[in-house]
């Protein structure tokens, strides 16, 4: 008899544990387990439907990442050419650091002096710039300036 009454409780608070749980609005105990039931069915569905979700966007990104693998960009590509009025210096690098301060400063350290440049810093570092001398006696080396570029980039 006390077991009996003891199970009835137990069964009776575990019921009205999947009431709350479920909202669902029934007294009876076959209508509270049916309820139950078709909640749990909509929890599996929600489920299913967030791990669709969840493999689409992980392919989206392996497909991202494939196409950023293949867009790859030189690491560093320094041209130094004689122009009409000076030396066209052209870069084009890895995304980072503080290239461009590094490059005017060694420009700087030079003696060059920066009439025209174009900076662009999307997917990569790169660089176009008419440099001429400060003074009329500094010579303009391409060699020693593409060497002092290269350093600058490194840095």
């Amino acid at each position: 008899m006390v077991a009996r009454l003891h199970r009835r409780t137990v069964t009776g608070k575990r019921l009205h544990i999947l009431r709350t749980l479920t909202c669902s609005k029934s007294v009876q105990r076959k209508s509270i387990t049916m309820d139950a039931l078709l909640y749990i069915h909509k929890l599996k569905l929600k489920l299913e439907a967030i791990n669709r979700e969840l493999a689409s966007l992980v392919a989206r990104k392996r497909e991202h990442l494939s196409v950023m693998k293949q867009l790859q960009f030189p690491k560093k590509e320094v041209k130094v050419e004689k122009a009409e009025k000076g030396v066209l210096v052209r870069v084009t690098c890895e995304k980072g650091g503080d290239k461009l301060v590094s490059i005017l400063e060694v420009f700087e350290e030079m003696g060059l002096v920066v009439l025209n440049a174009r900076v662009s810093s999307n997917m990569y570092f790169a660089m176009e710039a008419i440099v001429v001398a400060e003074e009329e006696q500094h010579a303009l080396h391409v060699k020693s300036i593409t060497e002092a570029v290269i350093k600058a980039i490194e840095r």
